[in-house]
């Protein structure tokens, strides 16, 4: 299936953060045939903490240093983590029609957001959200993450806890 295909690939970006001591989120822009760009979460390791670095950001950020023409219409955003408020709005106004992501953000997930509530630039995005993609993949790293004693991002919180609780 092309949707756990592209998800092995952000599964990959994500390990690689985790090695870096980062927060094992990788991201995926791929249109029908080919991954576009990537992107890893930035800014929680070694101390310091950067809440705008998320690996879906960097993807965006790195889809716009591209300059390749392209229709949006066709790209898809694969990541391990669902995406907070702030990378679901930006993936919106990005015009990505399409989120697919493995592991479910109990504490501050966005696709569970109404957005008929919100206004018309939100209200009227035709997006799709396709969950639980290679979740039990996503979630192990997830797991490795929160148990090693020198990762303090979200340590003790309730995503931490809900997660090492499966």
């Amino acid at each position: 299936m092309r949707e756990e295909y592209f998800m092995e690939i952000a599964i990959t970006q994500a390990e690689k953060a985790l090695l870096e001591g980062e927060f094992p989120v990788g991201c995926v822009i791929a249109d029908e045939r080919k991954v576009i760009v990537t992107g890893v979460r930035r800014g929680t390791a070694g101390g310091t903490l950067n809440e705008v670095d998320h690996a879906e950001i960097i993807a965006l950020r790195n889809l716009c240093e591209q300059k390749l023409p392209m229709e949006k219409n066709d790209l898809t955003i694969y990541t391990t983590m669902e995406p907070c408020l702030m990378c679901l709005g930006a993936i919106i106004l990005s015009g990505i029609p399409k989120i697919v992501y493995a592991y479910e953000d109990v504490m501050g997930g966005g696709a569970g957001c109404n957005l008929a509530e919100l206004k018309p630039l939100y209200r009227d995005a035709r997006i799709t959200i396709v969950p639980n993609i290679l979740r039990e993949k996503s979630l192990t790293l997830f797991k490795k993450f929160f148990r090693t004693p020198t990762h303090d991002y979200w340590k003790n919180s309730l995503l931490a806890r809900y997660t090492l609780d499966q």
